[in-house]
């Protein structure tokens, strides 16, 4: 019988040979994606940019989703192999017509790659009355999944990659209040949720998807330089989470741990990718390999129980699914 990761209990290190320096570039080397369709979303900014080339240049036809699609366009002027389409994640009504979209051109998709998120933002909500990050870094997420299915399947052997983050230790997924009506609302609290949310589909869908040749990864990226995530973040945010000292400067220590946005890039391009992957599934990846278990206090590498826990994931997709008035029905 085929072992599943409940638990955690595949989170192993596989001895990539890569490291938290290793670029999208390096761990792509010697793979040729010609002929296959990759969707990526928020691929014209940031690690989502560079993931985008990465998998252009290696031969891929990339569809990139991006809520501005001029500002795509620019970005994306000089790379070859890609489409660009208008999605805004918290419009519901924008991911089904995409959806729609592309599943009526009748191309398979071989690669998924939910990329875009936002973080460090105040209280907000969509107007289903869901909390902003929720809706935009997860449900959003399964949303899309769930309405190309058919175009995944379809590859006979395809792969989602959902980007979570160590933010997921913030917390875990709260059912009784996931859109902070009976608490205070905590941005970072919020974020965690929401990447604990990431965690826990990536886990489900996999045990779900791979009788049809369907695996799917959830992964940290790392504390990267250069990306728009934080635009929105005050400086009391970084104080509080010990970036910046008193005086606002960010501590060398950090600045030394941060990656370049190549190197941020390189978990996404190794998860979609990677050889080492081609029989395993439901994993949490990060510095370009398979992630350990986080069974201690404290923020640090490794991931969270609590995000790999079979009832939560069960229970996280039943939730999903009324929350999106949809059934992801992977038999249809």
């Amino acid at each position: 019988m085929e072992k599943n990761n409940y638990s955690g209990s595949q989170q192993k290190a596989l001895g990539s040979g890569f490291h938290a320096q290793s670029t999208a570039k390096e761990v792509i080397e010697g793979i040729d994606l010609s002929g296959k369709i990759a969707i990526v979303t928020g691929g014209n900014t940031g690690i989502g940019l560079e993931t985008t080339q990465t998998l252009a240049h290696a031969g891929a036809k990339v569809i990139v989703l991006a809520r501005d699609v001029e500002k795509a366009k620019r970005n994306l002027a000089n790379t070859p192999n890609v489409e660009i389409e208008q999605m805004d994640l918290m419009e519901p009504e924008s991911i089904t017509a995409f959806a729609r979209k592309f599943l009526d051109s009748g191309r398979p998709l071989h690669l998924l790659i939910n990329n875009a998120g936002i973080m460090w933002v105040p209280l907000r909500r969509d107007k289903r009355g869901i909390e902003s990050q929720l809706a935009t870094n997860y449900l959003a997420q399964f949303q899309l999944t769930a309405q190309v299915w058919p175009a995944l399947k379809r590859a006979q052997g395809a792969r989602v990659v959902n980007v979570s983050s160590q933010g997921h230790q913030f917390a875990p997924f709260n059912f009784e209040d996931p859109n902070f009506t009976q608490r205070a609302y905590d941005t970072l609290a919020a974020y965690g949720q929401s990447k604990t949310a990431v965690n826990l589909f990536s886990l489900e869908l996999d045990q779900r998807a791979k009788a049809f040749h369907v695996r799917s990864f959830a992964l940290h990226p790392g504390s990267i330089q250069g990306t728009e995530l934080a635009r929105e973040a005050s400086l009391e945010l970084f104080q509080q989470m010990g970036f910046y000292d008193a005086e606002g400067k960010i501590k060398p220590e950090i600045l030394a741990s941060l990656k370049t946005i190549p190197q941020g890039a390189a978990t996404t391009v190794w998860a979609a990718t990677s050889p080492l992957l081609n029989a395993r599934g439901g994993l949490y990846c990060e510095d370009a390999d398979v992630a350990e278990m986080h069974t201690g206090d404290g923020f640090s590498a490794g991931v969270k129980p609590y995000s790999l826990e079979k009832e939560n994931a069960q229970k996280l997709w039943t939730w999903t699914e009324a929350a999106l008035g949809i059934e992801f029905d992977l038999q249809a």
